[in-house]
C-alpha cells in the first residue's frame, strides 16, 4: 500500500514533450486500489486524480493532483492519505512545481520540487516528522536530465504521446525524480486489448512496464498497463508486482474528459 501512487506513476511514465491534446482542465478519474492480503485480492483504497487551472502572476498552469486513501474500514490497519500534485504548463506539460505530502501508518513526509529547466536542476526541499514530534527539513539541489519530470506529470504526458503509431515489442527508457533521484524505466507496447471496466468496454493499449535501477517493481510482464485506445487515452486498469505481494488499480469513474 505504501507505494501506491509511485507504482501508478511508473506504470504510465514517459519524458517527451508535446502538445496537449489529451488532458482537460476539469478532468477528475477515481480508481480503487487493491491489494493482496492472505492469498486474496483485497480492495483497500480509492485514488484519484484531478486537473483544474490555477493562476500566477505570470501564466496560467494546470495543476494535476492525485490523491490516495484508504477506506475507514481500513484505517485502524494502515491509513492512508496521501497528497501529490504538479503545476505544469497548459500546452506542453512541463512541470515547474511538485509537491508530496503523506501520511503512511503515521509515517509523514513532505518534498517539494522547483524545476529549472533552463540549468536543468531541481530545488528540493524535505521535510520528516521525528519520532518525537518534531521535524527536520533539507534542502538540496539537484542535477537532472533535460527530459526528467516528476511523479504527478509524467502520469499525464503519457496520453499526448503517439501510442497509435508504435508496434507490438517497441520500447524506449524514460526517467522521473523521486526521494531526490533519477529512476530510468523501460515502457514497452505489447499489443490492443479491449477489457471490460467500470466505465464501459474499452479497446486500449496494453503496455508492460520495468524500471532498471530499482527494486520498487518485480518480474517480466508482471507490471501492466492499459489506456483506453482513442483521443483521451485514460488509465483504467493496472497490475504490478512488489516485493511484499502484488496489487491492482481499477478505474471507477471519469469525468470532465478534453474529449
Amino acid at each position: 500500500m505504501k507505494y501506491i501512487i509511485l507504482i501508478f506513476s511508473l506504470l504510465v511514465t514517459a519524458n517527451s514533450i508535446s502538445q496537449n491534446t489529451s488532458i482537460g482542465t476539469s478532468e477528475k478519474l477515481t480508481f480503487s486500489a487493491s491489494y493482496t492480503m492472505s492469498g486474496l485480492l483485497t480492495e483497500l483504497a480509492e485514488v484519484t486524480m484531478e486537473t483544474n487551472t490555477v493562476k500566477t502572476s505570470k501564466s496560467t498552469l494546470l495543476r494535476l493532483k492525485c490523491t490516495a486513501a484508504t477506506y475507514s474500514k481500513w484505517d485502524n490497519f494502515f491509513k492512508i492519505r496521501d497528497l501529490y500534485e504538479s503545476y505544469v504548463s497548459l500546452k506542453s506539460l512541463t512541470p515547474y512545481l511538485y509537491k508530496r505530502d503523506i501520511n503512511e501508518g503515521g509515517y509523514e513526509k513532505f518534498m517539494q520540487y522547483k524545476f529549472k529547466h533552463k540549468t536543468n536542476t531541481v530545488e528540493s526541499v524535505k521535510r520528516k516528522k521525528r519520532s518525537d514530534g518534531t521535524t527536520w527539513e533539507e534542502i538540496k539541489k539537484i542535477k537532472i536530465g533535460a527530459s526528467t519530470k516528476d511523479l504527478v506529470s509524467t502520469i499525464y504526458n503519457i496520453r499526448n504521446l503517439d501510442i497509435h503509431k508504435a508496434k507490438p515489442g517497441d520500447s524506449e527508457v524514460f526517467t522521473i525524480v523521486f526521494d531526490n533521484k533519477e529512476f530510468s524505466i523501460n515502457v514497452k507496447y505489447i499489443s490492443k486489448e479491449t477489457i471490460e471496466t467500470n466505465i464501459g468496454k474499452k479497446e486500449c493499449y496494453k503496455l508492460a512496464i520495468s524500471v532498471n535501477n530499482s527494486d520498487v517493481l518485480k518480474g517480466n510482464n508482471d507490471n501492466l498497463l492499459w489506456l483506453t485506445a482513442d483521443k483521451n487515452k485514460i488509465p483504467v486498469y493496472a497490475k504490478f508486482k512488489i516485493a511484499v505481494g502484488s496489487g491492482e488499480l481499477k478505474i471507477k469513474s471519469a469525468t470532465g474528459l478534453k474529449n
